[in-house]
């Protein structure tokens, strides 16, 4: 049961913790005043779980992924894989659509269990299992991080002509990041409920202007490795967000019905992603017969092949490449919201640092990094994405059958109170052990620009799916052998 101190807490849905240091309380307690959430992964008491605008997560997920980053993920459909504009538009559609299912299954959790979506994998990875996806979760966090910042930074320096170099608008970006997601879910929703308005203007004007110069012209025929390799970026760009999913559906009533919370996160993913990243891929099929934008985006990469587009409309166009540029941070804070409770999993003795301190210390890596690696964007973005897509191709499986066949869909065999206990959770060596046994297979199947494997190389890209299919059908047997010898743990 909540004290009555949490109740009162809840109203800007946090939990104060006891702090030692007077000055650090009476500083505590001062953010907490102003709205900062401080809780970290500590599953949020059912007294505590009764947000009833659930149209929050749709809205989150919408703004997240209404940017220039999916427009750039677009763009790799032409530019990375070859594929023509009709091949790349229905590799978009259908395989975002389906791999949005996975965290739009996932959010449905947090409202029934109150746990972030990292602390309910203790429940099929176990205690110490699940430092290995709470790592790889921090590894999708800092990436897209790190693509979100040069983005942003790209993006602006456009807007200078050149004055504001790439690295200042880097740290810019970073910093407004860094204070939307410091403050927490409060402020945190109000922000995504309005940023992807203001980018649906900018997107919407950069095609009406441009719609002369879209062309479709032949395309070579579609090639297996070009379209497998697509459906791996796509699912490191969509299927990634579920060691996510449940972070920000935590505090929602859990008497809503699942299917709300599954159509509202389901579509916040599935509109943006397909409609942003297929205008991506009609760009890059035009951008090579229009001499102004080409030149443009050898120049200043994506950042300067968007205000190429918007340059018709003179200075409105520098006013809405701000804009454009500022709409990487609806991505980034809530990326950098949820890095740490990974980071909690991952170093447990870490619960006792407040929420808002991973926020700085994640920005403290994030900024170094992309500027290092600002001018190798495109190979950057290609690589990460594929890759990125196998581990979750494994986590994904495995939870689902931990849920619906090991736990009949039944949310009552999950004993919350022992989200914290070792000793009354799963060993997780059936999780870990399908995930690993996988890569046997996965690994000769990557097709990468760093590494193609023998199996690769003749079909294509076939590592998401060989992840995907061998750990589900390694964890049914290896979690029976496990419950037997631990007695249903």
């Amino acid at each position: 049961m909540a004290t009555d101190e949490e109740k009162k807490d809840a109203r800007a849905l946090d939990t104060a913790y006891e702090l030692e240091d007077g000055s650090k309380a009476s500083y505590a307690r001062r953010l907490l005043r102003w709205g900062v959430e401080e809780r970290g992964i500590q599953p949020v008491p059912l007294e505590l779980r009764t947000d009833t605008e659930f149209n929050k997560i749709f809205f989150i997920l919408l703004s997240a992924n209404t940017n220039i980053l999916s427009l750039s993920t677009g763009l790799l459909g032409p530019l990375a894989f070859g594929l023509g504009l009709r091949d790349s538009c229905l590799v978009i559609f259908f395989f975002n659509a389906l791999f949005a299912c996975g965290p739009a299954y996932f959010a449905t959790w947090g409202p029934k269990l109150g746990m972030r979506q990292m602390c309910a994998s203790r429940y099929t990875f176990g205690y110490w299992g699940t430092a290995v996806p709470s790592v790889l979760s921090l590894m999708n966090g800092f990436g897209f991080s790190i693509l979100n910042c040069v983005l942003g930074g790209q993006a602006l320096s456009s807007v200078s002509g050149g004055s504001l170099s790439w690295t200042v608008g880097i740290v810019i970006i970073a910093i407004i990041s860094l204070i939307i997601s410091f403050s927490g879910m409060t402020f945190l929703t109000w922000y995504e409920r309005l940023s992807w308005l203001p980018m649906l203007v900018v997107l919407c004007v950069a095609t009406g202007v441009s719609r002369h110069e879209f062309v479709n012209p032949p395309s070579e025929p579609a090639t297996s490795t070009g379209v497998l390799g697509f459906i791996a970026t796509a699912a490191g760009f969509t299927l990634t967000y579920s060691p996510f999913a449940a972070d920000y559906t935590a505090y929602m009533n859990p008497r809503v019905q699942s299917w709300r919370i599954f159509i509202y996160a389901w579509a916040g993913l599935t509109l943006p992603i397909v409609l942003v990243q297929c205008l991506g891929a009609a760009v890059a099929v035009a951008a090579p017969g229009i001499p102004s934008w080409n030149a443009a985006y050898e120049d200043d990469d994506v950042g300067g092949l968007v205000a190429a587009m918007l340059e018709p409309v003179g200075g409105f166009g520098k006013f809405l490449l701000v804009l454009l540029s500022l709409g990487v941070t609806a991505n980034l804070a809530p990326t950098l919201y949820s890095i740490c409770f990974a980071m909690q999993t991952f170093i447990p003795p870490l619960i006792r640092v407040p929420r808002y301190l991973f926020s700085i210390f994640a920005i403290a890596i994030v900024i170094p990094l992309a500027i290092v690696g600002q001018h190798r964007f495109y190979a950057t973005l290609s690589n990460f994405l594929g890759v990125i897509g196998y581990w979750v191709g494994g986590y994904v499986p495995v939870l689902l059958i931990e849920h619906l066949y090991f736990r009949r869909n039944d949310f009552s065999t999950y004993d919350v109170t022992a989200w914290d206990q070792p000793s009354r959770l799963p060993l997780g060596y059936a999780a870990l052990a399908s995930c690993a046994l996988s890569f046997a297979l996965v690994i000769p199947s990557m097709s990468q620009a760093w590494y193609i494997g023998p199996i690769g190389e003749k079909a294509g890209d076939l590592g998401f799916e060989f992840a995907l299919a061998i750990s589900a059908i390694l964890y049914v047997p290896l979690r029976h052998i496990e419950r037997r010898y631990t007695h249903g743990r």
